[in-house]
C-alpha cells in the first residue's frame, strides 16, 4: 500500500480546472445526482461548480502551506464504485465501539425510474465553515489547523445545539455509556483525535485523525471498502489515497466531475463526491439506513 504520508510537496503548472471533452458525460451524470438529492437548480450555467469550489480550496490550501501547514485533508467518496456493502459503517463501529443504534456514518439509498438502487455514503463533512462551530456553548467543537472537526469529550456537556446546527444530521448523542476500555478493538487514552465517548455528549466521525499523518494507517472506512470508493486526501500534497491506488486529487477530482453535498449552505464542506455509474438518478431519496 502506497502511504500519502511520505509524499512532499511538489511545484507544477497551474491546473485547469475547465470540464474536459471526456468528463461532458460525468457533467450530466452529476446534474442527475443533483437532480436525485434534491439539489437542482444549484449548478451554474457551466455545471461546474463543484470544481470551483474545489479550485477555491485548493489555492487556500497551497497559501496553508506557505505558512508552514503541512496538510490539509479532505475525502472524497467515489460513487462510481460504491454498491451500498455498508463495510464502511461496520468498519467505523467496530474501531470506535459504538453501539449498534450510534452510527457516524450512514448510507442513503434511493432508486431511478428503472428501478436499480444507488447508494451514497454520508458522515460529517468536515466544513470549513462549520455550523457546528460556534453554535456550541461551552466551545466542545474544535476546529484543527488541518482542517479537522473535532469533539472534546471532556468539554461537551450535550446540549445538542451542534446537533441541530448540522445539516448533514451527522451528529449523534451519546445515551448510553462506551464500550469498556479493555473491549475496543484498540486501546488508546481518551484524545480529541481518538474520543472515548462519554454518556450525556456528541459523538461524529473524526477522520480517524489518531491515524494522519501519524501512521500507515488509513481511516477505517477507507480500509474497510472493498471496492476502493473511500479516499482520503491532502490539498497541499494534491494526493489522494484509498489502499489500493494513489490518484492525483486535483485530477481525479476534475475528471470525475466533483460535486459536495449540500454545497449552497456554504458550509465549504471538504467532502467530495464523484456522481454515480453514468445511469440517471431522477427519483427522490428512497431512504436512509
Amino acid at each position: 500500500m502506497t502511504s500519502l504520508f511520505g509524499i512532499g510537496r511538489h511545484q507544477e503548472a497551474p491546473v485547469d480546472f475547465g470540464l474536459s471533452p471526456e468528463a461532458e458525460e460525468l457533467d450530466q451524470s452529476r446534474r442527475n445526482l443533483l437532480r436525485g438529492l434534491g439539489l437542482a437548480g444549484v449548478a451554474t450555467a457551466a455545471g461546474a461548480l463543484g470544481l470551483i469550489a474545489y479550485r477555491d480550496e485548493a489555492q487556500a490550501a497551497v497559501a496553508a502551506g506557505a505558512s508552514g501547514q503541512e496538510h490539509q485533508w479532505c475525502r472524497v467518496v467515489d460513487l462510481r464504485a460504491c454498491k451500498g456493502e455498508r463495510k464502511c459503517v461496520a468498519a467505523c463501529q467496530t474501531r470506535h465501539g459504538l453501539p449498534p443504534e450510534q452510527t457516524w456514518m450512514r448510507t442513503l439509498s434511493w432508486h431511478d425510474e428503472a428501478g436499480e438502487e444507488f447508494f451514497m455514503p454520508v458522515m460529517c463533512q468536515m466544513c470549513q465553515d462549520p455550523p457546528c462551530l460556534n453554535v456550541c456553548p461551552v466551545s466542545a467543537t474544535i476546529k484543527t489547523d488541518q482542517g479537522v472537526i473535532l469533539v472534546d469529550q471532556d468539554q461537551c456537556i450535550g446540549s445538542r445545539a451542534c446537533m441541530a446546527a448540522c445539516p448533514y444530521e451527522a451528529r449523534y448523542f451519546n445515551w448510553n455509556a462506551p464500550a469498556p476500555t479493555n473491549k475496543m478493538p484498540e486501546q488508546s487514552p481518551n484524545t480529541l483525535q481518538f474520543p472515548a465517548n462519554q454518556i450525556g455528549t456528541v459523538g461524529k466521525c473524526v477522520l480517524c485523525a489518531d491515524r494522519i499523518p501519524y501512521s500507515s494507517d488509513l481511516p477505517a472506512c477507507v480500509e474497510a471498502c472493498p471496492r476502493g470508493a473511500h479516499f482520503i486526501g491532502d490539498l497541499i500534497t494534491d494526493v489522494a489515497v484509498n489502499g489500493q491506488s494513489t490518484v492525483r486529487l486535483s485530477t481525479f477530482l476534475r475528471e470525475g466531475n466533483a460535486v459536495r453535498f449540500k454545497e449552497e449552505l456554504g458550509t465549504n464542506p471538504r467532502c467530495y463526491y464523484i456522481p454515480g455509474n453514468g445511469q440517471p438518478v431522477g427519483g427522490p431519496l428512497e431512504g436512509v439506513r
